[in-house]
């Protein structure tokens, strides 16, 4: 597909110089028209204090405009260069301090966009412009005021430091802008890393033991085998499917939103449980509660949590029974997993993929989470997952005698 970059407004693609030179002439063309003799009062250098210092400014300001942009120090010599040769307008003495002015504001435009390099060089032009007039000045006996030029380089000074400050504070914002993206993108990664260990590594744990049930009883129950075997089949081609839905996902163009999967939630318990006891696992579902429709996170979490625990009933614990119980409380969802086994998952408990993902969603949805060995033997997972309150209309209705 070609793609084609919009054209940027007028304003942007003629260069800033074309506008004030336009101004400007606009201006002496309205004058043209409006006084005898405008050309020669403009460029009449002596005794003409009325016309004189527009011209400079008018030469200065669009020179400075049109080299702002891509040569700033030259910008800077050409405003200092009409500062000095205003210093010869005895009658206006305002067009010099006007001239320094103009190359105060590229002092600060360079402090504030340009590298520190231009920006120092940028400082150190007015400055030696008038460390130079100073010197100039005493070595030629003329009157020279102190006072004057330290003001001038406090302009110069306070120029610089406020386009630093807007040069450090953008800095600041990208920095931070940078870390949010590299934050997004590794929540992002983990949220994908999370979807396949609980779609994957579950699926691949059923398989894994319908397998091993089916090689073990391949000669004496034929029937059997061929049960694990669809069981086998039917997994593999849920997890193929999610496969797919989720590389589809991640091949979605910017702007284009898809789930990483159809999201599961604990609708999908009693399909779970079948298979679970498909793997030799009997499970023993227990709701409480007034069931209702849950956000979709914390629908997602809670199937995620119980379905990850009940994985690791089937690979570590050595038992063939466990018991889920989901509780729906007025402004919480309990979700609580055990078993009487005698494994553990690996390592500590606490650690590894599984446990370490069930603890991510449920810190992402700022509810608790616990999961260790109990006390009498098995393992124990219990999470709670804030709800948002009912609303009237959610409520249940309660119909009299």
């Amino acid at each position: 597909m070609i793609t084609t970059e919009p054209r940027p407004p007028l304003l942007r693609r003629l260069p800033a110089g074309v506008w004030v030179g336009a101004l400007w002439t606009a201006l002496v063309v309205f004058r043209f028209f409006t006084r005898e003799n405008e050309l020669r009062h403009l460029f009449n250098y002596y005794g003409n204090p009325e016309d004189m210092p527009m011209v400079v400014t008018a030469v200065v300001t669009t020179l400075v405009a049109s080299l702002l942009v891509r040569l700033p120090l030259l910008a800077i010599a050409v405003a200092l260069a009409g500062a000095v040769f205003a210093l010869g307008m005895w009658e206006v003495p305002e067009t010099t301090g006007l001239q320094f002015l103009i190359a105060d504001a590229v002092v600060g435009y360079c402090a504030a966009v340009r590298s520190r390099r231009v920006s120092l060089s940028a400082l150190a032009l007015p400055l030696a412009t008038l460390a130079g007039l100073l010197l100039w000045g005493a070595v030629n006996g003329d009157p020279v005021n102190p006072l004057a030029y330290a003001g001038f380089a406090a302009t110069v000074l306070i120029a610089w430091l406020v386009g630093n400050t807007v040069h450090q504070g953008r800095a600041h914002t990208e920095a931070l802008r940078g870390r949010a993206s590299e934050q997004a993108i590794t929540a992002e990664r983990l949220r994908i890393a999370r979807e396949l260990h609980d779609m994957v590594a579950h699926n691949i744990g059923i398989i894994a033991i319908q397998a091993g049930m089916g090689s073990r009883v391949m000669d004496t129950q034929p029937a059997e085998t061929r049960h694990a075997l669809e069981a086998i089949e039917a997994t593999s081609r849920e997890t193929l499917a999610g496969l797919r839905r989720m590389l589809g996902a991640l091949r979605q163009g910017e702007g284009e939103s898809a789930p990483l999967e159809v999201t599961p939630g604990l609708g999908e318990l009693d399909r779970l449980v079948k298979k679970a006891a498909g793997a030799g696992v009997r499970v023993a579902l227990t709701r409480r509660g007034e069931a209702r429709t849950l956000p979709p996170e914390v629908d997602l979490a809670a199937y995620r949590i119980v379905q990850e625990a009940v994985t690791n009933v089937v690979k570590h614990s050595g038992t063939r029974d466990c018991h889920v119980t989901v509780e729906y409380g007025p402004r919480e969802l309990d979700v609580t997993v055990v078993d009487l086994g005698a494994g553990v998952p690996t390592a500590t408990p606490g650690t590894g993929y599984g446990l370490a993902g069930m603890r991510e969603r449920v810190a992402l949805l700022h509810g608790e989470f616990s999961a260790g060995p109990r006390s009498a033997g098995g393992f124990l997972v219990t999470a709670r997952l804030p709800l948002p309150e009912q609303t009237p209309a959610e409520l249940p209705l309660e119909v009299g005698p």
